[in-house]
């Protein structure tokens, strides 16, 4: 098996080199965000979206250097990378993480930031487009909503353990309750519900991640001309509903197609799907 790298603080290392030290903070407190990124055809898709949500976040925890991290930086060391790690031509997934630096207990001695390129190929969908996801409802621990909910934050335990109810069930995708036990996300996508032709989603104030997915599938249902309301939506809509999908910015839209006895269409779903191919050659 040939040796794969990734770049640490601009510097391109082997993978299992050490590089964890004990008063690392990412480690400690999971101080930081990150952003997954999908790379084909020599760009990053949404680059632009991406930058906006990783800045805003380094702003709203207080990270220096937010502005370092620009569309030519991103790019260059994405692409630097793939070239070291002989994936040029392919669908690639980068994973930027962005952490605050130095030592401290709670309270930072600095707020400089280190990061982390880590790329990797993207695999298949789970299932074919055919088929669909099988979906499971994950409760036994709910997301709490604040304005930190929307980050995509390297705090992620109710994520790790949805992901084991996930295995542990064999589900495709889990769907994740908030606070309040109404639909916040999946694990690792946000959630749309196409309902008496009315397409809903969470809103942000219900503690779901601000998806780079979820914003072009917005601005893609208001060009087709399809109603779409952000909502507090209970989960006895997976009851009732006509479809249901889920999108992030690696695989894009994918439908589900069954959650318990229920079975789903996928008209709207592949519409935007469509859509998203063609327009953004995803």
């Amino acid at each position: 098996m040939s040796l794969h790298y990734i770049n640490f603080n601009g510097s391109l290392i082997p993978e299992n080199t050490n590089i964890l030290q004990a008063n690392n903070r990412a480690f400690r407190y999971g101080d930081g965000v990150f952003e997954t990124m999908l790379f084909k055809d020599g760009e990053i898709r949404f680059l632009d979206l991406h930058i906006a949500r990783l800045q805003k976040g380094m702003q709203m925890l207080q990270l220096d250097g937010a502005v370092k991290f620009d569309s030519f930086f991103i790019k260059k060391a994405a692409e630097e990378l793939i070239r070291k790690n002989n994936m040029i031509g392919q669908k690639v997934r980068v994973r930027l993480i962005v952490y605050r630096d130095g030592d401290g207990l709670y309270t930072p001695e600095t707020n400089a930031s280190g990061f982390i390129f880590q790329v990797s190929r993207v695999t298949d969908p789970v299932r074919d487009k055919k088929m669909g996801l099988i979906v499971g409802l994950y409760t036994a621990h709910k997301k709490a909503y604040t304005e930190l909910s929307c980050l995509k934050s390297n705090n992620a335990l109710v994520y790790v353990l949805a992901g084991l109810h996930k295995k542990k069930f064999d589900y495709d995708e889990v769907l994740i309750l908030n606070q309040e036990g109404n639909l916040c996300e999946a694990l690792t996508s946000n959630i749309f519900v196409y309902y008496d032709k009315v397409l809903y989603t969470p809103a942000l104030s219900e503690g779901c991640v601000e998806g780079v997915m979820r914003k072009v599938v917005m601005e893609l249902a208001e060009e087709e001309g399809i109603p779409l309301v952000e909502a507090q939506i209970s989960p006895e809509i997976l009851k009732v509903a006509d479809e249901i999908f889920v999108t992030n910015a690696v695989q894009g839209i994918q439908w589900v197609m069954g959650y318990k006895q229920k079975r789903y269409f996928n008209r709207i779903s592949r519409v935007l799907q469509e859509k998203l191919v063609k327009g953004y050659r995803l």
